[in-house]
This record gives C-alpha cells, sequence and structure tokens, in this order.
C-alpha cells in the first residue's frame, strides 16, 4: 500500500526518478525558471525548498548534504552565495507554480516553476533582450532605406 508516500512515480524506477529531480532543481536554481509539465513541477517543488532550507545553514555538513543532489558547482556556490541570502529572511515558500495550460503534442498539462524572489530580475531581463531585438530591427530598418 502506498500510504503515506508522498513521492510521485511517474511510472519510472526510482533512480532515474531521483535524477529527474536533480536534474531539474539543477536546471530551477541555475534559471531561476523552467517550463515543464504540470505533475513534475508538484514534484519538483518540495524537492528544491528542501535544498533552499538547507543551504540556508551555509554549513561544511549542509554544503554535502545539497550536493548529493545538486552536482554542479557554479549552481552550488550561487545557492549558498546568492540564493540563500535572498530568501534569508522567508520562512518557506520560495517557488510559484503557474499553470500555462496543455501542451499541444500530447495534452500534458503545462506549468512554469520559478523561484519567488527572482521574479523582478527576470522580467528585467526579458526586457532588456526585447529592447536589444528592437534596436537591431530599428538598424536592420534604417540600413535598408
Amino acid at each position: 500500500m502506498r500510504h503515506r508516500k508522498k513521492v510521485k512515480k511517474f511510472g519510472i524506477s526510482s533512480s532515474y526518478n531521483k535524477a529527474l529531480l536533480n536534474n531539474l532543481a539543477t536546471s530551477l536554481l541555475k534559471h531561476k525558471r523552467i517550463k515543464t509539465t504540470l505533475a513534475k513541477a508538484k514534484a519538483l517543488r518540495p524537492f528544491v525548498e528542501k535544498l533552499i532550507t538547507k543551504a540556508k545553514d551555509n554549513s561544511v555538513h549542509s554544503k554535502r548534504i545539497v550536493y548529493k543532489d545538486i552536482r554542479d558547482r557554479k549552481v552550488l556556490t550561487e545557492l549558498f552565495n546568492e540564493i540563500s541570502a535572498k530568501v534569508a529572511n522567508r520562512p518557506g515558500g520560495y517557488t510559484r507554480i503557474v499553470k500555462l495550460g496543455h501542451r499541444l503534442g500530447d495534452g500534458a498539462e503545462m506549468a512554469m516553476i520559478e523561484l519567488v524572489d527572482y521574479n523582478d530580475a527576470i522580467n528585467a531581463q526579458l526586457k532588456e533582450k526585447q529592447e536589444e531585438k528592437n534596436q537591431v530591427a530599428e538598424q536592420k530598418d534604417n540600413t535598408n532605406e
């Protein structure tokens, strides 16, 4: 019986499931926002929040525990230096899940999971990229005239 078992199985082996969550968590911490299926996002949320809570301690022991799951050293240093400092006064709820609708190919429900405190930074980066694209397009229009 599955009583009191909260880990989502996804119909895959436990080692693949662990690798899936490790890779999704690494991507989320690296990019601050990822797009995935709703089921994966719901399974990822408690996994990442526990890692961030451990990173707030910033001891050698907590770094070794988090390193078992996050194997990218750049992401690990960013987690312990920047992310944990930014969420130091927050008691929990470091992530947000936004539903995006259904995927065209198979109808899977899609969601975007993001770090809450980085929403403004991500939007600022997107605005800068959009402004750069507009400037390049204006330069092309000016050269064609």
